[in-house]
């Protein structure tokens, strides 16, 4: 449990407005990056795999396959860096975490798409 001091202080850095995602859903994470003087948005699309932490400390783990070989980038939820989280499908789970992924390519990567 948070101390009550350190809830007021982490609520003043909480989004305000956070697409709800869960594991499992394929998500497009527009990150801000910098280069140079100038800043673009990138947009790294996949898989969430897992979620851990609560408040500031939220994380989430996106992976996708790229040329081949799989990519996985961890993002902080609340992150001043993350511009917004999309979410083109929501898939059926039974896990916690999705790690099992890792060791399949191809159609077996598929995740069953849940209909709302």
């Amino acid at each position: 449990m948070i101390h009550p001091t350190l809830q007021l202080v982490e609520k003043s850095f909480l989004k305000e407005k956070v697409d709800p995602f869960g594991i499992g859903d394929t998500v497009d994470v527009h990150t801000k990056i910098q280069e140079g003087a100038k800043e673009r948005i990138q947009i790294f699309s996949g898989t969430v795999i897992a979620m851990s932490g609560s408040g500031t400390r939220e994380m989430f783990i996106v992976r996708r396959i790229v040329a081949g070989e799989g990519v996985e980038r961890k993002f902080p939820v609340h992150s001043p860096r993350i511009e917004k989280i999309d979410v083109k499908r929501r898939s059926v789970i039974r896990r916690a975490k999705l790690y099992f992924l890792r060791e399949r390519s191809g159609k077996s990567v598929r995740l069953r798409e849940r209909r709302v």
